[in-house]
């Protein structure tokens, strides 16, 4: 692949989490509850840790014509947010702003994370291909977690409407 092709995916992917970092902080600032607060802040910071690390990996890719060689730190941790879950489902309504935001980030994170498998398939320099392998890791563990949040508010919905069929 070219090297000019190769930069490009890289901009589409600092790009990628530059808007979703943007998207999070946003959503910190405008919500109300300190669970929502907390989790999309924390999600702008591991934004903000894939800039960083994409803008490295641009740079040397540019300069060297290859990736550089860097320990791209842990898995994603998902204890805390476990923990963050059950508060958020208690302080938000799934009508609400917080939870709109939540589907949205739902569909950024799963565009990431196809962007970046797709990439990881393909890529043929293997720091390439092991720094967007753990990029994906990260955007599914987002997912994830985005999406049971999403799950659970729903289920909460239609328990209030009583649209679960009768036993």
């Amino acid at each position: 692949m070219s090297q000019d092709k190769v930069l490009d995916i890289i901009k589409g992917a600092i790009l990628l989490e530059k808007r979703g970092k943007s998207f999070y902080e946003s959503v910190a600032k405008h919500s109300e509850s300190e669970a929502v607060k907390e989790i999309f802040t924390m999600m702008a910071n591991e934004e903000s840790l894939h800039i960083e690390i994409l803008e490295k990996q641009y740079e040397s890719y540019k300069n060297k014509g290859s990736m550089q060689s860097m320990n791209l730190g842990e898995e994603p941790e998902t204890i805390s947010i476990n923990v963050l879950s059950k508060k958020i489902q208690q302080e938000i309504s799934a009508a609400g702003y917080e939870a709109a935001a939540i589907a949205a980030a739902i569909s950024m994170e799963d565009k990431a994370v196809i962007y970046y498998a797709e990439r990881a398939d393909s890529a043929e320099d293997p720091m390439e291909k092991k720094m967007y392998h753990w990029l994906s890791n990260w955007e599914k563990s987002h997912l994830q977690y985005l999406s049971n949040i999403d799950k659970e508010l729903r289920e909460s919905v239609w328990y209030d409407n009583k649209f679960w069929p009768l036993a």
